[in-house]
């Protein structure tokens, strides 16, 4: 779970607004006092990220305006001593740990609120102040809070380089202060692992990466209509989306200004979590990465496989897949009763079962053409529609689908 709560909040347009809007640093400072959100809302998210079944929470503890959201010596701009009068990341890493959920800090780079935040580009005195101011903000945060497993840098602006930002110096304090800790790539550095935004795209493969997706397009609180909010099948559709290139996700709410989860987020995630109390198996822990690619293009038809052209598909017209070693996963997106027929495996199929429970599946495999028989007339999953059916092969099998080759 993705957290964007700020002042940003109390306007409902965007968390960018004080930038998009060019609202001067004084007008938007007072939101500060009027920010007076209810208390223990941080464990209505966590309890709400448990039951939809995530297992870290990442907060933003400082986003683009530059408003601190714990008990800073760096500023009084900050939530315990305006509006809020508390410590607020305080509160969200109790709620989590509360709930047996892993920590994740954001913290943005970028600050229209300092003095120093674009000036520092320019003027050698302003940088060396606004990274001394920049450096103390992160001690206090790996410092304060007992263990935290992520921290979550975001956009590296005015600086240009990761010389000019320290960031091998800030980091090396993170991980002093932080034995065990994760750290994302936005500080010009690429450390453990990437985050690719509002898209899906894996990192090369072997290295760790998140997509961080919003809930309705927007990251902060908006009052978006319902068709903008994504479904649960959707939500399921991108986890299988990152596991099938072994990565994680990262789902993002926007609370309100009072911090409580608009009702429509949290019907859809307790949906999703039901879902996964049961196909779970198939998303936690380690997957393997499952490279997909089209066999060919408009004009290939007809022309022989090239030793590099490897067929690697991975999709039919009712659902995709996933993998653990030879055992795939086919996610089952729109159900064609008793009998599914499946495409362009390269190697014969072993065993085929409804899973996680389910019993052997009779099926017949001639060639490339694999029927799968014996399956309810109706969708079994009541919670979202989505099945997932396990096959298992001696040799990993790639899928070939091209028109252009023969299916023999």
């Amino acid at each position: 779970m993705f957290i964007h709560w700020g002042l940003y909040s109390l306007l409902g347009r965007h968390e960018w607004a004080m930038n998009w809007e060019q609202i001067p640093r004084a007008e938007y400072e007072r939101l500060a006092s009027l920010w007076k959100p209810k208390r223990h809302a941080a464990r209505q998210w966590a309890r709400l990220a448990r039951k939809a079944g995530m297992r870290y929470m990442v907060m933003t503890t400082k986003h683009h305006e530059g408003f601190l959201l714990w008990d800073s010596r760096m500023t009084d701009y900050n939530a315990a001593q305006r509006g809020p009068g508390r410590d607020l990341v305080a509160e969200f890493v109790e709620a989590a740990r509360a709930e047996g959920l892993r920590v994740g800090f954001y913290y943005s780079l970028m600050d229209w609120h300092h003095p120093d935040g674009s000036r520092c580009l320019r003027d050698t005195a302003a940088r060396k102040r606004f990274l001394e101011f920049t450096q103390g903000c992160v001690r206090e945060l790996c410092s304060n809070y007992g263990k935290i497993d992520i921290f979550w840098y975001d956009v590296a602006w005015p600086l240009p380089t990761a010389e000019a930002w320290d960031s091998w110096t800030m980091n090396n304090m993170v991980r002093q202060l932080q034995p065990e800790i994760l750290i994302n790539n936005r500080s010009k550095l690429p450390e453990d692992f990437g985050t690719p935004e509002e898209h899906i795209t894996p990192e090369t493969a072997g290295r760790p990466w998140e997509a961080c997706m919003t809930f309705n397009g927007s990251w902060g609180w908006q009052d978006a209509p319902a068709e903008d909010w994504r479904s649960a099948r959707e939500i399921i559709g991108m986890l299988r989306s990152c596991c099938a290139g072994g990565g994680n996700l990262l789902l993002n709410i926007g609370p309100k200004p009072d911090g409580s989860v608009p009702e429509i987020a949290v019907k859809r995630l307790l949906t999703v979590g039901r879902w996964l109390e049961r196909y779970g198996g198939i998303v936690y822990g380690k997957v393997d990465r499952l490279d997909a690619r089209l066999l060919w293009r408009p004009g290939e038809a007809g022309r022989k496989r090239l030793p590099h052209q490897t067929p690697r598909v991975y999709r039919t017209g009712t659902g995709y897949w996933t993998r653990r070693g030879t055992t795939l996963y086919f996610w089952c997106f729109r159900w064609t009763g008793s009998e599914l027929a499946i495409g362009g495996l390269t190697q014969p199929v072993r065993t085929v079962r409804l899973y996680p429970d389910g019993k052997a599946l009779p099926f017949r495999q001639e060639g490339r053409h694999l029927l799968i028989s014996g399956l309810p007339e109706r969708c079994p999953d009541r919670i979202a529609g989505v099945v997932p059916i396990e096959l298992t092969f001696k040799t990993m099998p790639e899928q070939c689908l091209s028109a252009g080759y023969d299916i023999v």
